[in-house]
């Protein structure tokens, strides 16, 4: 009898704690990422009171079975639902993390890593993300400066919102790109303004720009130049007004083509102001040949020019300091070709070929440089002999005595291969953009944060207000070979044992076994309750038989102690 009352007794003891476990998980039922348990029982231990025998052949008698008297129950085992995903809860927050797989957030307490479920994070005063409950940290990795790579070494704490992070640096714009439909009928491109076109761009300091360019066409079908017109500040304010004492030349021009040489093939306003066939075609190579031209007075002029090389062909040409003398090259552009006062004050350089009449002109680029732009069957074939213009900035500009650095301003290149001109009915759709195809080199102003994104793979990314993101580190997950061998450690976090196996310093991406995260979520408690309040009738009743051990045992003792009357 006294057998069976301890019996009774480890049984209430075991059942207590089976309603031990069953209240914690009630208790968890809305703790974010708990993980139900549950209990298991052995019996505890038996008492031999025969043991068993075998046949005897000599005796003929046969073999018994021992008899062993039961002595309780004990507690076997308690199990932790720890591969069991809990449902999802929507919070919005962006720091709330749920974890979809069998892995766990690596967070430390500042002297020793722990691990946990629990995605409820938030970013500290000086950026550091963190748990929400206790401010453990949040590990991962962080990038590598030189590859702006994420670098898998020991993790660290990720500081994702400190003040290295809070701003994107500005850059300059180095690449530029013109496209669209030229058309040459386009009364703009025809016009004396030309065709106006401008590109946005930014400084080494993220100051805006706009360069503007105008596209002129010539005589000649599919033939057109490029003039660079102003660079205009944010503030609509010419940049040579920066520089008081130098001119838009002087701080920028269309690449290495400063004075680019321009073919005008402008015809003769009449033949009688100048004769194309003046030189004598017997005239010996060497020799001079006389130029007969009608000046602004309507008085007969001439002057010689040697016939070069070749017999019968002659060029006239002019430059600064050269020959023949300046007034006489004025009176034939202004008088045979048309030119006003202000366009020959343009001038540097003029050839004029005698035989053909076809005439070059090379301006002074005060307003800007000029290229040849040349489109043929429709698609672009060159700007200046390639596809490309460098907006060329000087490195510096010198009065003399002082010297102004520009060197926040850098080189642009331009690609023009895109444009074609089509009959678009009169309108063109040429444009500029900053930036090649691939949106490399646009440039940029200086940025200011925005927001943070976490990716499914744990990659943290913040977006800036001048159209940038950047990386700012990946949060790593540890796995274990057990994670139902982890040591549970209170506040949702749990500690690696020998069961479970060691972390290794390092962690794992999330997606390496096929895991993700998921933002704006918790994993909530796994706890099934009617599965809970089922464990609580059947360990009730346990409860109660057992105690029914106790109290029949003891009515027992009480007939054995009432034998004595």
């Amino acid at each position: 009898m006294m057998r069976s009352m301890y019996s009774g007794v480890s049984g209430l003891k075991t059942h207590q704690t089976k309603m031990d476990v069953i209240g914690n998980n009630i208790a968890n039922v809305n703790t974010v990422a708990y993980k139900s348990n549950s209990i298991t029982f052995s019996e505890l231990m038996y008492q031999t009171t025969r043991k068993a025998s075998g046949a005897n052949a000599l005796t003929g008698t046969g073999g018994t079975n021992a008899r062993q008297i039961g002595l309780g129950v004990q507690s076997a085992a308690i199990g932790t639902a720890i591969s069991s995903q809990g449902a999802t809860q929507t919070t919005g927050n962006p720091f709330d993390i749920c974890i979809t797989g069998d892995a766990f957030f690596i967070v430390n307490d500042g002297s020793s890593n722990m691990f946990t479920r629990a995605g409820a994070f938030n970013v500290d005063s000086v950026g550091n993300l963190v748990m929400a409950s206790n401010g453990y940290n949040v590990m991962g990795w962080g990038v590598d400066p030189d590859t702006l790579a994420i670098k898998q070494a020991t993790v660290t704490p990720l500081k994702i919102m400190d003040k290295d992070h809070m701003t994107y640096e500005p850059e300059a714009t180095t690449l530029g790109m013109v496209s669209g439909i030229l058309d040459k009928n386009d009364p703009n491109v025809n016009s004396e303004a030309g065709k106006s076109i401008s590109l946005a761009f930014y400084d080494a300091q993220g100051y805006a720009y706009t360069a503007k360019f105008s596209i002129h066409s010539t005589r000649n079908e599919g033939e057109f130049y490029v003039v660079l017109d102003d660079v205009l500040d944010s503030n609509s304010k010419s940049i040579a007004e920066t520089y008081p004492g130098f001119e838009l030349s002087d701080i920028v021009t269309l690449g290495s083509a400063f004075d680019a040489a321009v073919n005008e093939k402008r015809n003769l306003v009449s033949t009688a102001s100048f004769q194309a066939g003046a030189v004598k075609t017997s005239s010996s190579a060497g020799t001079a040949a006389t130029i007969n031209y009608v000046d602004g007075t309507g008085t007969s002029q001439s002057f010689s020019v040697p016939v070069p090389d070749t017999e019968g062909v002659s060029t006239m040409a002019y430059t600064t300091g050269g020959t023949p003398d300046i007034s006489t090259v004025k009176d034939i552009l202004m008088y045979a070709y048309g030119y006003t006062e202000e366009e020959f004050n343009n001038l540097k350089a003029v050839n004029i070929d005698i035989l053909s009449g076809e005439l070059t002109v090379v301006t002074k680029a005060v307003v800007g440089s000029k290229l040849n732009f040349n489109i043929d069957d429709g698609s672009f074939t060159s700007i200046d002999g390639g596809k490309e213009i460098v907006l060329d900035f000087a490195p510096s500009l010198t009065d003399g005595t002082t010297t102004t650095s520009l060197g926040k301003f850098s080189d642009i290149t331009v690609d023009w291969s895109t444009t074609n001109m089509y009959n678009n009915s009169g309108t063109s759709t040429i444009g500029a953009d900053n930036g090649d195809a691939d949106g490399r080199g646009t440039g940029r102003k200086r940025g200011s944060m925005t927001g943070i994104t976490i990716q499914t793979n744990g990659m943290i990314y913040a977006s800036y207000d001048n159209g940038m993101t950047s990386l700012l580190g990946q949060i790593a997950v540890a796995e274990f070979t057990n994670p139902e061998g982890l040591e549970k450690a209170g506040e949702n976090l749990y500690n690696s044992s020998l069961n479970s196996g060691e972390f290794d310093g390092t962690g794992v991406d999330i997606t390496a076994s096929g895991g993700y995260m998921t933002t704006g979520v918790l994993e909530m408690s796994n706890v099934d309750l009617s599965a809970e309040f089922t464990e609580m009738i059947t360990t009730q009743r346990g409860f109660q038989a057992n105690s029914r051990i106790i109290t029949v045992s003891d009515t027992m003792l009480e007939e054995l102690v009432n034998l004595k009357r």
